[in-house]
């Protein structure tokens, strides 16, 4: 019976791949990457990377950078906002926040606050909270880091994770079957729909995700349950970044700039 019910999930969930479903993209500028691992960019024009476990922010006239040896090896950075970057340590399960010009504003252990709690993805939530999912629980949890208090939202996840992201408002995840999810910070949780396989991916919202496949880049848009191939020149990418209309792919040299309009 399960088997039957995920069958018809799967069908409600179709989309339309065809010949005709492609996006052009302008060209724009080039720069080297040097051996970064690169993340991505901000609407202030800061582009973020990771080199020897240094984490630097960088644009056109200045360059900051933070690292922490004594944490280990950077798991994740959060730059949703700009003025509270944060950054996550899974080893220590240790979250740092930093200012504007990486400057630590809080270092954060969570097995201080509670030892239940083992981190594996943090987030930036709105109203001076983190998401975090905690692997012992496979529970959601919304983190006050003034008050240092936690709520659980949500019910705990069933499936195994493969891929997450968040806003401020919004919790996103993918599990093994490829169902995408989101829960906001009410604790609702919608099953926005089973999308195609993929390598890598970015969600871009509700309504849309990127999706890499072969060294092929697409669109999915939910509404319409339609998937486009986005047109560039690379034959083979490390990995991609979509922010205002502007997709960045990397190689492992070279950033190449590209403007584009998501349907």
């Amino acid at each position: 019976m399960k088997s039957v019910i995920y069958f018809l999930l799967c069908l409600s969930f179709t989309f339309s791949f065809g010949q005709n479903h492609k996006l052009k993209t302008t060209a724009l500028e080039t720069k080297e990457l040097e051996n970064k691992t690169y993340i991505g960019f901000d609407g202030l024009g800061n582009n973020y990377y990771i080199k020897d476990n240094i984490f630097t922010k960088q644009n056109e006239t200045q360059k900051w950078e933070y690292k922490n040896v004594a944490l280990g090896k950077i798991t994740s950075v959060d730059y949703i906002n700009p003025l509270k970057i944060v950054v996550f340590y899974e080893d220590f399960n240790t979250i740092i926040t930093l200012d504007n010009q990486l400057n630590e504003i809080q270092k954060l252990n969570l097995f201080d606050i509670d030892n239940t709690i083992f981190a594996s993805k943090i987030g930036l939530a709105s109203q001076d909270q983190f998401w975090i999912y905690n692997s012992l629980t496979q529970q959601i949890m919304l983190f006050d880091y003034l008050k240092n208090t936690f709520k659980n939202i949500g019910n705990p996840i069933q499936e195994n994770i493969k891929y997450t992201q968040s806003d401020f408002n919004n919790f996103y995840w993918v599990d093994e079957v490829n169902n995408w999810y989101s829960i906001d910070i009410f604790g609702k949780v919608k099953l926005l729909a089973n999308i195609p396989p993929f390598e890598k991916i970015q969600i871009v919202d509700n309504e849309k995700i990127l999706f890499s496949r072969d060294n092929i880049l697409y669109c999915l848009n939910n509404v319409t349950k339609t998937v486009y191939e986005i047109e560039i020149v690379e034959k083979s990418f490390k990995n991609y970044y979509y922010k205002d209309q502007i997709l960045a792919i990397f190689t492992n040299q070279q950033i190449k700039n590209y403007k584009i309009k998501l349907p």
